[in-house]
């Protein structure tokens, strides 16, 4: 179970109650591209579908997830940014995130903008 005093699961190393934890459940909006992913990652990581499809894109967001076969998420590695910052209206964000899926460490790869 995670608490606002446990270690965010986005990797970043701070407390979730500093890190993702006001993203989601909506007291803050996230002021980078990175926290953005991070946070995403984060509410993969709890379960906090609502989150991930309120920040989906409305052109490809589908109107539901199925969370039945949900992998154990692992780490999220940020490869690389590209504008995103504080004044930038759009960014890109490279990252690889780690799961089980069964029994084998799987990695996913994505540039998201």
């Amino acid at each position: 179970m995670i608490t606002n005093k446990t270690t965010c699961p986005c990797g970043s190393g701070q407390p979730y109650g500093q890190c993702c934890g006001p993203l989601l459940d909506g007291s803050r909006q996230a002021a980078t591209a990175e926290a953005l992913m991070r946070s995403r990652y984060a509410a993969y990581c709890t379960g906090n579908t609502p989150y991930v499809l309120r920040t989906w894109h409305p052109s490809t967001r589908p109107s539901a997830l199925d969370t039945a076969d949900q992998p154990q998420w692992c780490g999220l590695s940020i490869v690389g940014t590209a504008q995103g910052g504080l004044s930038d209206d759009h960014g890109r964000v490279e990252f690889v995130a780690s799961a089980l899926v069964g029994n084998r460490l799987c990695q996913f790869r994505e540039n998201s903008r």
